[in-house]
């Protein structure tokens, strides 16, 4: 049986930064990688990882998800001085080139493959991807919220195309909704994507409608898009958890995935500038637990967003942590979720009642309509 946890990091990733001021991308700096690398060493935690090398992507690979347009326009920028940059960048939401954005792009591709690859070959049984930049916004034709390529939806593609895989979870924790991977899994049944998302009722950014409840795929894909909105901030451990109990893990657990992949951002944690939430860092450690039950403990774990430099590096240890099997750390303070997460948890569920057996059959199984919270 595979054992080890894998680490998947290059400093060359560090290589892509904003040149000009832009105020919407400062914050995404690449000392959001090289500071987590740092903390992981200091609880000496890279030492106790299987190091797995980082590669290229390739542009077969890439073209899984992407148009060959994106890919060219990507890859046309690496001779680009400051100011084609700068035009370039602008034809996008939210993000900016530098000359060695593709590289690094690729890398995080490569970097997110390899992983995949060490945990399906059974050379480690989980493992994590310190990556930038970043993908779930990225969409088949363009560059969006600080992502040029979908590190992730190229991995579920990767994964079923080379392992013949049929069933692959994909958990967002981001703060920010992945449109992009919606977007390319909308009407497909071998993938779930599960997404929690800053919402306020359409006000927070990428403020779109297919953002809410009650997008749950197209077609053979119906069922299979879960998004539950956040429409207040400041939701802590407990609306976390309450989320992964009442919707996330039994129909992760119905769905019986073969591989798990988390597009991994911290921003939904404490102190973070994007997200304004009160999660703490041990959250990370129970949820990375949970999901290690799925899949014969077959887990991803590939980095997104997160902005506050010591709550992102805290939470990354505290994954990382518990990938290597350590004791949870425990969680203290309010454990009942707040109303607003109750009242998302609830549409969410009966949007996705038609989909779900276990929704179907809650009304005369279970007791969870009499508990404390009013399910």
């Amino acid at each position: 049986m595979a054992s080890g946890t894998a680490l998947v990091y290059d400093e060359e990733m560090t290589t892509h930064k904003l040149l000009w001021s832009d105020p919407v991308c400062d914050i995404e700096v690449p000392e959001r990688l090289s500071s987590s690398y740092e903390q992981l060493k200091r609880y000496h935690l890279v030492e106790r990882c299987v190091h797995v090398p980082v590669r290229e992507g390739s542009e077969e690979e890439i073209l899984l998800v992407h148009s060959l347009e994106h890919l060219e326009v990507a890859k046309r920028t690496q001779t680009m001085n400051e100011e084609e940059l700068k035009r370039v960048s602008g034809n996008y939401d939210a993000f900016f080139f530098h000359p060695n954005t593709y590289r690094c792009a690729r890398l995080a591709v490569g970097a997110t493959l390899q992983l995949v690859d060490a945990v399906m070959s059974g050379k480690v049984c989980n493992g994590m991807a310190l990556v930038r930049p970043p993908g779930h916004h990225s969409q088949r034709n363009a560059a969006n919220g600080f992502c040029l390529f979908n590190n992730v939806a190229i991995a579920a593609e990767y994964a079923k195309l080379k392992y013949s895989l049929q069933r692959i979870l994909i958990v967002d924790w981001d703060v920010h909704h992945g449109q992009g991977i919606q977007y390319l899994f909308e009407e497909d049944p071998s993938v779930l994507y599960f997404s929690w998302h800053r919402y306020e009722h359409q006000e927070f950014w990428p403020s779109l409608k297919e953002s809410d409840y009650d997008a749950v795929g197209l077609g053979k894909g119906k069922g299979f898009n879960i998004n539950l909105p956040w429409n207040k901030v400041g939701m802590g451990n407990s609306d976390y958890l309450a989320a992964f109990f009442h919707v996330l893990l039994p129909m992760a657990f119905e769905f019986d995935p073969e591989l798990v992949l988390v597009s991994s951002g911290y921003d939904s944690g404490i102190g973070d500038p994007e997200g304004q939430m009160n999660a703490t860092p041990e959250v990370f450690a129970h949820l990375t637990h949970f999901l290690m039950q799925l899949a014969h403990g077959k887990l991803c774990v590939i980095l997104e967003g997160g902005y506050h430099l010591k709550s992102l590096s805290e939470s990354i240890c505290m994954t990382v942590k518990t990938l290597l099997g350590d004791p949870v750390a425990q969680i203290t303070g309010e454990m009942a979720p707040c109303l607003s997460a109750i009242e998302s948890i609830q549409n969410v569920r009966a949007a996705h009642k038609p989909y779900w057996k276990w929704l179907m059959y809650e009304g005369k199984y279970s007791s969870l309509s009499s508990s404390k919270c009013d399910w």
